[in-house]
């Protein structure tokens, strides 16, 4: 399974130290007529444009089996992959599946991801491709030794989700009591039962892995990084929970007691309820936090960087009541940081790790990132509210990784133009978007291209911008909506988006800012 050949000059993927830029691509937002973007031929695309465009890391958001609305945050397991990602060009082009198979059905979109659509149609596929694949016996022992190295979780996986669809897809406390309670003697009748599905989703994971693998190293080749997305929590209905239940805050049923959140912050007034079920950390601390160090080392098999969502929580966590109806009424329980993340480096090495610490920064979680290490995240779009200067660029830390915005903003067009024009005025004086165009030397009519300039010549040692802002895209391209459940993660970029003229403003703003050929010595930018 490999994509476009290229001539290329080989490269070694960069690091989190060296001065770089990036895109913020996630793989469901490329073209493709197959419902979703995948590892297929317009990655390969992508990952050509990047080279071309002088930059260094494509960041993406988790890769998993989407969960509950369509969210890659809320998965079935921290460790399998999302079918939808599946190529089904690279599956034909081994010979697995027919031209016939490839024809586009109704409801696959382009503009967008219809989830239900997708999913059912590459369903079908992937089981006339492990139809094919079954009648190869050669290619059976590439198949044999990935289930073998993967053992650890792809045994688990593989069963929960063959329950899961003998079970009509209803949460696991839902089935019957001797398998939602993992009784051995019922798992070992599950896993014969279900022995013909098990195979299949294995399949699935191996055919993920194999596109997702060869995709890598196209990229690493390049000189290309992948940065994955480690969320710090884990879905309730999920493999994770089901097979390492006495990890969680649950009660004898299996339902959570306490369940994860924040406080109302900058998108929500009352907070946004993520309902995740809560850590026993005390359990964990037993096991040497096993679970932790394998979860981290899958990520690292995957990608050269992981930024962890929501770091904050390894320092504290907002507990809500399990049946509240808004995160408004919880309170903070801590969190073993420090002792967590020593333990990793004790079993892996150095972790290549960016803090996604945005929300509320206390000195002591700051203090945490810091003794670890890790760079944090600046984001243009907070710069300008009344009084907050962190995240301007002019007080920028060279070890943080800067953004125009996140998955979760809004584009940069769509969130300028949603400024008021006579909004509410400042201790300066000044509108919040009076303070962009003064800040930015901007007239405001290609205010994307001016926050793109801006946190490029920021001393920040990465720059990451979202493509929608490279783009010019207005709010209609917004990837989510936080504390909402519908109409999020579906954007999909249109085909010949990324130009070579694009390509070519990309490639010279990287030079201009000396974001292409890696670290930048003190004495280079020392005045003399």
């Amino acid at each position: 399974m490999t994509g476009n050949k290229s001539r290329h000059k080989r490269q070694a993927p960069p690091r989190l130290n060296q001065r770089a830029a990036g895109i913020l691509l996630h793989p469901t937002s490329l073209p493709g007529p197959h419902g979703s973007g995948d590892f297929g031929p317009q990655a390969y695309r992508f990952a050509d444009f990047l080279h071309a465009a002088g930059q260094r890391w494509w960041q993406v958001l988790p890769l998993g089996p989407v969960g509950s609305g369509n969210s890659p945050y809320s998965t079935s397991s921290s460790f399998a992959g999302g079918p939808h990602l599946i190529s089904l060009q690279l599956l034909a082009g081994q010979g697995l599946l027919s031209a016939a198979d490839l024809r586009p059905a109704p409801g696959l979109e382009t503009a967008r991801v219809n989830y239900p659509a997708t999913l059912a149609y590459r369903q079908q596929r992937l089981r006339r491709a492990f139809e094919a694949f079954q009648r190869r016996r050669g290619a059976r022992d590439a198949w044999r030794r990935f289930c073998e190295e993967q053992r650890s979780w792809l045994d688990e996986y593989t069963l929960f989700a063959a329950l899961k669809r003998v079970h009509g897809q209803r949460p696991w406390t839902e089935w019957e009591p001797q398998l939602a309670r993992r009784r051995a003697a019922a798992l070992r009748h599950a896993r014969q039962a279900l022995r013909a599905e098990i195979e299949y989703e294995s399949f699935v994971q191996f055919a993920f892995d194999r596109q997702w693998m060869d995709l890598k190293r196209y990229c690493n080749q390049r000189g290309i990084g992948l940065i994955g997305d480690l969320p710090i929590f884990t879905d309730h209905d999920s493999c994770d929970v089901w097979a390492n239940q006495s990890l969680y805050r649950l009660d004898a049923r299996g339902r959570p007691t306490a369940v994860s959140g924040v406080p109302p912050d900058y998108f929500s007034a009352t907070g946004q309820l993520w309902g995740h079920p809560l850590y026993r950390w005390e359990r964990h601390a037993r096991t040497g936090y096993a679970w932790w160090i394998s979860r981290f080392r899958a990520m690292l098999r995957r990608f050269d960087a992981i930024r962890i969502d929501h770091f904050l929580g390894f320092h504290r966590l907002w507990s809500v009541p399990a049946g509240a109806s808004t995160a408004a009424r919880g309170r903070w329980t801590g969190s073993p940081g420090d002792e967590l993340f020593a333990a990793l480096s004790r079993a892996l090495g150095p972790l290549p790790v960016i803090a996604e610490d945005l929300g509320l920064l206390t000195r002591a979680a700051a203090e945490l990132r810091t003794r670890l290490g890790f760079p944090g995240m600046r984001v243009l779009q907070f710069a300008f509210q009344a009084g907050i200067r962190y995240d301007q660029p002019h007080r920028y830390p060279r070890h943080c990784v800067a953004y125009t915005g996140t998955h979760d903003n809004n584009t940069t067009r769509g969130w300028f133009r949603a400024l008021p024009r006579n909004g509410p005025r400042g201790p300066d004086g000044l509108s919040e978007r009076q303070r962009v165009l003064r800040y930015l030397a901007s007239d405001g009519r290609r205010i994307e291209r001016d926050f793109v300039r801006a946190v490029y010549a920021s001393v920040a040692n990465l720059a990451i911008i979202p493509m929608q802002d490279l783009l010019g895209l207005d709010a209609s391209a917004r990837m989510n909506f936080p504390a909402t459940s519908q109409g999020n993660w579906e954007w999909r970029m249109l085909p010949g988006a990324c130009s070579d003229a694009l390509a070519r403003r990309l490639r010279e703003l990287a030079e201009t800012y000396e974001r292409t050929s890696g670290l930048v010595p003190d004495h280079a930018i020392a005045r003399v």
